[in-house]
């Protein structure tokens, strides 16, 4: 069996798992929020920690994720509450432009800080699958809305074996 044939295989089968909503969403009626960096910044680094705490390789930032994050984070915040919905087409989109054979999402809503929502997912089992899994890149997109409340999202994927 041929490479390319297994990394379709795979993308397709992780694409149907993952998927909570095949609909599709028009960005352009979706404002964008500021993003907070600095509690982007140390989030990146408590998972990357957390990663090489436990003796995985620390994921390197992507800016193609961290854009696809902040459409997502936008997304959510437009709509009110927490979802994965588009995944499938945020890790079609990912996967044709970086040649990821695996890509998937954390999310989190009301975490007042970076150590807050990291405990959250680690305290979650298939949110800390998720950091913990076989990834190479990754980025966190965080944004608030008119509320002051922070909505998360943090894309990973691992590029293609060439």
């Amino acid at each position: 069996m041929n490479w390319r044939f297994k990394y379709t295989v795979m993308v397709f089968f992780v694409l149907v798992i993952t998927s909570c909503s095949k609909d599709s969403y028009d960005q352009t009626n979706i404002p964008q929020a500021p993003n907070e960096v600095a509690i982007e910044q140390v989030l990146l680094g408590l998972v990357n920690a957390h990663r090489t705490s436990l003796g995985y390789d620390a994921l390197q930032y992507s800016e193609i994720a961290y854009e696809y994050a902040n459409k997502h984070t936008d997304y959510m915040i437009a709509k009110g509450g927490l979802s994965h919905d588009n995944f499938s087409a945020r890790a079609s989109s990912i996967s044709s432009e970086v040649h990821a054979e695996l890509v998937a999402e954390n999310v989190a809503k009301d975490y007042p800080n970076a150590s807050e929502a990291m405990r959250g997912w680690v305290g979650s089992s298939s949110h800390k699958k998720t950091m913990e899994g076989d990834f190479s890149h990754t980025a966190v997109s965080v944004k608030k809305d008119a509320k002051g409340n922070l909505y998360y999202t943090q894309l990973f994927f691992r590029l293609a074996s060439q």
